[in-house]
């Protein structure tokens, strides 16, 4: 625009977002959280062990101490759910976090399968960073002092060059983080290329482990949907069958904070990985475990839940899209990606734009993740990634915040034009 016509832009921007501002809105997509629809769905699972015998699985009854990999049940569906055996299974509680966390501190105080000594007594533990990606990866990383490279995402998945590069010459470099399906925050599927590379890892460090967090495996928005390679197999075939752990979990299936979890690997890290928990626990709760397989019964009805799940976000993400393409579209100050499932939608501002941007949205009462949580050390180089969590706010909610954060997305860029900053326009 000419310095005029911007000038105008911006005055007539900055009403609409002072207007906002005196609504005193409240609005908050900082997480991404299912709403209270999609909680409803799961409800006649708390109704389910209701007498003494409803509690006996296989013999067992699940009140009491004992099976600490997990019901037989509950580990077959995982297994289906995974594509991997029974014997490659450990489910345990509502976190798969927690399970991720629980896997870096054994690596930390007792080392895993291969490696030469605990991590713990290393001089430099290091692991590459897919970013944007999840932030409470980077935080697991920060707790344990454990050194993280950037590495870039593509369309396709991470940039593999660049992994293969460094895995091959770095021995300190023990672990990389993965969102396979889906990913946090972009939605980018990997390619079957991505997963074959990876499988054909060759690192220099023998305790090398691809941490393979498979959150969003059946969270589609329609019935055209990605698929990915089954990473465990491709490991077996390139003669790696110890390289990977894959988690999962229902936090997104049925309830957050109650549901269960699964970690998936070679039948030596799992024997392994029992071993060292049967020190700090003597079963998960296999009463929730035994609660969502009576539920949830099979992987054909996960998927029918999850289009009802499907049913209540989906508009929600079209009305985030339509809103985007109708206030950005075109301008060249702002891209974001159209995923075909997971939680979130990612934005990219132009550069040295989102920080001011998330502030200014937070001024007009609209609450999103910091600007920089999608990297390592909260720190976006190019501070352009916002990301949006559409799935929690009712959709009236969600079409006023969005609108709000577009204001906010063309007013900092508008000023900034003004006082003359050179801005990359880079595409992602």
């Amino acid at each position: 625009m000419e310095q005029m016509a911007l000038k105008q832009t911006i005055e007539q921007l900055q009403k609409r977002y002072d207007e906002f501002k005196n609504q005193k809105l409240n609005l908050d997509m900082s997480r991404g959280k299912p709403c209270p629809e999609q909680l409803k769905l799961s409800m006649d699972m708390l109704k389910i062990l209701n007498k003494e015998e409803d509690y006996i699985c296989d013999g067992i009854d699940t009140r009491n101490y004992g099976v600490l990999e997990g019901i037989k049940p509950a580990r077959k569906l995982f297994a289906e759910l995974l594509e991997v055996s029974e014997n490659e299974v450990i489910v345990g509680g509502n976190s798969s976090l927690n399970m991720m966390h629980d896997a870096i501190a054994r690596a930390f105080i007792f080392g895993v399968p291969g490696g030469k000594a605990p991590w713990g007594v290393l001089p430099k533990v290091r692991f590459l960073c897919p970013s944007p990606g999840y932030d409470r990866h980077f935080a697991i990383c920060e707790a344990f002092g454990i050194e993280m490279i950037p590495v870039e995402m593509k369309q396709d998945g991470p940039d593999m060059d660049e992994i293969e590069r460094i895995v091959s010459s770095d021995e300190s470099v023990k672990g990389i983080w993965c969102v396979p399906k889906y990913s946090n925050p972009d939605g980018i599927s990997y390619s079957d290329d991505v997963v074959r590379r990876f499988a054909n890892l060759k690192p220099k460090a023998p305790d090398f482990r691809i941490f393979w967090d498979n959150a969003y495996v059946v969270h589609h928005l329609s019935d055209e949907h990605d698929e990915i390679l089954n990473i465990l197999e491709e490991c077996k075939k390139a003669g790696n069958p110890d390289m990977v752990y894959i988690f999962a979990s229902t936090s997104k299936i049925t309830f957050p904070g109650a549901g269960i979890a699964a970690m998936a690997a070679s039948e030596t890290n799992i024997k392994y990985t029992l071993q060292k928990m049967a020190v700090q626990t003597i079963c998960p709760d296999k009463t929730n475990q035994l609660r969502h397989v009576r539920f949830l019964k099979s992987v054909e009805n996960i998927n029918e839940l999850m289009k009802k799940h499907a049913a209540i976000i989906a508009p929600k993400f079209a009305a985030v899209l339509e809103t985007l393409e109708r206030e950005l579209g075109g301008k060249e100050i702002a891209w974001w990606n159209k995923p075909r499932g997971g939680y979130f939608i990612s934005l990219y501002t132009l550069d040295g734009c989102a920080k001011e941007v998330v502030a200014m949205a937070a001024e007009a009462g609209v609450k999103l993740t910091n600007a920089g949580a999608t990297y390592p050390y909260g720190r976006d180089p190019r501070d352009r990634n916002i990301r949006i969590a559409p799935t929690y706010p009712a959709i009236e909610d969600l079409k006023k915040a969005i609108e709000i954060l577009c204001v906010c997305v063309q007013l900092v860029s508008a000023k900034k034009m003004l006082s003359g900053e050179v801005l990359s326009r880079k595409v992602v």
